[in-house]
C-alpha cells in the first residue's frame, strides 16, 4: 500500500483523519512562508497555502500520498492572522464580537502518481456581541 503523508504537525488534522478511520503513516509539516501575498483574499490564501505545503512535501517524498490543508479566518477581505498570544487573540476576538465573519479550509491531496486535487470548505460564523467579562474570561481559558 502507498504510504500517506499528513503534511501538518496539527493534533486537530489528526483527529479529525482519526474519526474517519485514517491513521497516517509519516507526519510530516511543510515548511512554507505563510504570509499572505498583497491583496490576496482568504478563500485564495487558505487555498494557496494548501497546495503550496502538500506540494512541498510531494516533492521531497515522491511516490507517497500527500494531504495537507491550511485554515484562515476572514472578516470581508481582511485575513485574520494566527493568534500568537493573548495581546493578538483579543485583537480579534474584539474584531469578530458583534459580527460575522468566515472560516475558509483549504484542502489538498496529491497522489502517488503527483496529481493534485485542491478544494475549500467556507463556514460563515456569527459572534454574538462579547461583554467584557466573556471576553476576559474566554481570553482566560486559553482556548
Amino acid at each position: 500500500m502507498t504510504p500517506f503523508i499528513l503534511a501538518s504537525a496539527s493534533p486537530r488534522r489528526r483527529d479529525l483523519l482519526a474519526q474517519i478511520g485514517l491513521t497516517p503513516d509519516h507526519i510530516i509539516p511543510a515548511d512554507i512562508n505563510e504570509d499572505p501575498i498583497p491583496g490576496e483574499l482568504p478563500r485564495a490564501h487558505a487555498l494557496r497555502l494548501a497546495c503550496e505545503k502538500a506540494a512541498k512535501v510531494s516533492g521531497e517524498h515522491p511516490g507517497q500520498v500527500v494531504l495537507a490543508s491550511d485554515t484562515v479566518v476572514g472578516v470581508g477581505r481582511r485575513i485574520l492572522p494566527k493568534t500568537e498570544d493573548r495581546a493578538s487573540a483579543e485583537t480579534c476576538l474584539r474584531l469578530l464580537s458583534g459580527g460575522s465573519h468566515r472560516v475558509f479550509t483549504g484542502v489538498a491531496v496529491i497522489d502517488a502518481a503527483g496529481q493534485m486535487r485542491s478544494r475549500v470548505s467556507e463556514t460563515r460564523l456569527k459572534v454574538k456581541r462579547l461583554s467584557e467579562p466573556e471576553l476576559i474570561a474566554y481570553l482566560d481559558s486559553e482556548e
